[in-house]
């Protein structure tokens, strides 16, 4: 009998696309804290001394910027966590093979959206 020969990107290739998410964890992990420290500031910007009605305004503009940077933070901590589940899947050498399909996913794809677990050709299934 015959064994199946499973499709997977080379040794050299997942050792590029280690780097290049090893890179983008870092990136990703720099904005996050940007992001954090965002929602978390105290948001004075000396308005202390100002009308009520323009402190108000400001109150509530700073409340929807807040949640804003919350959400988008939340939004990062999930694609770091992503990026680093691609890791693991370069450790065990299934990165790169679509989770439906079974083949590999276009280098193009993966170069763009390196956490990226389905083909085009799966994605479009999903529609």
């Amino acid at each position: 009998m015959a064994e199946e020969i499973k499709a997977r990107y080379s040794d050299e290739d997942l050792e590029y696309f280690r780097t290049l998410i090893e890179e983008k964890i870092s990136k990703a992990k720099e904005d996050l804290v940007l992001l954090k420290s965002a929602y978390m500031n105290d948001g004075n910007n000396g308005t202390d001394d100002t009308s009520p009605t323009f402190k108000a305004f400001e109150e509530g503009s700073e409340t929807m910027s807040k949640e804003a940077n919350t959400q988008l933070a939340i939004r990062q901590e999930k694609f770091i966590r992503d990026l680093k589940n691609a890791m693991i899947r370069i450790e065990n050498k299934t990165y790169g093979v679509c989770r439906v399909t079974g083949k590999l996913i276009n280098k193009q794809r993966l170069l763009l959206v390196p956490h990226a677990t389905l083909s085009i050709e799966a994605k479009n299934m999903q529609k």
